[in-house]
């Protein structure tokens, strides 16, 4: 059977085929300690299980939900980004549910965009950014953030390709996916540069879709891009209770926006899902109300496996900024490495030291060039994962 015309050029997830490669060495007695993914090890708070569980056991919640999701959760997104980020949002019209925000990472492309359109990513990104507007019958346009530029975007360079797709007649460019705290670098946004973003995106009829779910991960100040004056004119913001709640698994996010974009975004939704589970929702809802012991909680086990990441960063000569957030850290590989990897490796000296890693020392790390060309000199290490498994993955690399 042939597949759809759409699928060409889209791979299977970097991840995905990784994880099967990784189960066969465990098969094969290797024992592989993956340091690579960013699934949270640890649970919800106790409240927001037992509100799963209590709601759960009722007997009049398991049928279709609101396409819109429940006006509890919605009131308890509007009261966390009130708290949070200092961001007035209307329940009834500015939010939705999402059962995930990946999953809104798609419905916005395939709301707005097309075949004949472009749409800015950036490299590094988020590989599904790039999936997704391909998927949708557009095309990425990479912009590059760069370490010398703080992982800050380039408006000469985004206008440049924006004039040059444009230059066909027919063709526009309709978006931008910005990620701050940035994935994988860890980058902090710059608060100037997000204003400067959101006045180009109004001048240049774009709309920003921007990417939020680690601005609560060892980082003291969250942030939102809705709090930019103006920023409801062009901004999408995707949200999602993944890694702040250590709720991954059970897929809700949420998209904040003006009732236009929203009333758009549900047109496609709609027709995808049919809602989320009820006691998923109240059980969400008990986790944004939660005060800020629970973040510093989180945070406080994050900063003791980034000291242990940082020795072993040490240990494999690479270099890397104390200052970056989220749940990874970011780091590029030493000219001077002792085991001297090789720069012809498909994803680079990241994708060259990741390999050596794994097949020598049985440790898996991400490669950075897995994010887009400008990661091929880095690597990715996740936080997810306790201190013995940290000082376990430390001792084998340090094994000669």
């Amino acid at each position: 059977m042939q597949t759809a015309n759409r699928l060409e050029g889209i791979g299977e997830y970097y991840f995905s085929r990784k994880l099967r490669e990784i189960d066969a060495l465990n098969k094969a007695g290797k024992n592989i300690i993956n340091l690579g993914i960013g699934s949270p090890d640890l649970p919800p708070h106790p409240e927001v299980i037992r509100v799963l569980q209590e709601e759960s056991a009722k007997p009049n919640v398991h049928a279709y939900q609101s396409y819109k999701g429940s006006p509890i959760l919605r009131n308890a997104i509007r009261d966390w980004y009130a708290q949070w980020y200092k961001v007035t949002l209307d329940p009834e019209s500015e939010i939705l549910p999402l059962i995930g925000s990946k999953e809104g990472i798609m419905h916005i492309c395939m709301t707005y965009f097309e075949t004949g359109v472009g749409v800015l990513v950036p490299n590094p990104g988020y590989p599904t950014y790039s999936s997704a507007v391909k998927l949708s019958g557009a095309t990425p346009l990479y912009y590059e953030l760069k370490e010398v530029n703080h992982y800050q975007p380039d408006l000469e360079q985004l206008t440049q390709l924006i004039e040059a797709w444009q230059a066909t007649p027919g063709q526009q460019v309709r978006g931008i996916f910005v990620n701050y705290p940035h994935m994988p670098t860890g980058q902090l946004p710059d608060v100037s540069v997000l204003k400067d973003l959101v006045d180009f995106a109004r001048a240049k009829g774009l709309l920003i879709i921007h990417d939020n779910p680690y601005s609560f991960i060892l980082n003291e100040n969250p942030q939102s891009l809705l709090s930019v004056e103006g920023a409801k004119e062009v901004v999408l913001e995707l949200n999602s209770l993944s890694k702040s709640q250590n709720m991954a698994g059970w897929r809700v996010g949420m998209l904040c926006a003006a009732q236009e974009r929203i009333d758009e975004v549900l047109r496609f939704k709609s027709n995808m899902d049919s809602g989320m589970f009820l006691p998923l929702q109240l059980a969400a809802a008990k986790a944004l109300g939660l005060d800020k012991s629970w973040y510093d909680s989180v945070n406080a086990v994050y900063n003791q496996r980034r000291v242990k990441v940082f020795e072993l960063l040490d240990l494999l000569q690479c270099d890397y900024s104390k200052d970056q957030v989220g749940m990874f850290v970011w780091a590029k590989v030493g000219v001077n490495k002792s085991a001297g990897a090789d720069a012809s490796h498909p994803l680079g000296l990241g994708g060259a030291l990741s390999d050596q890693v794994l097949y020598n020392n049985h440790v898996f790390i991400t490669p950075g060039g897995i994010f887009g060309s400008e990661g091929y000199d880095y690597i990715r290490v996740s936080l997810c994962g306790s201190i013995e498994r940290f000082e376990e993955a430390i001792r084998r690399i340090s094994k000669p």
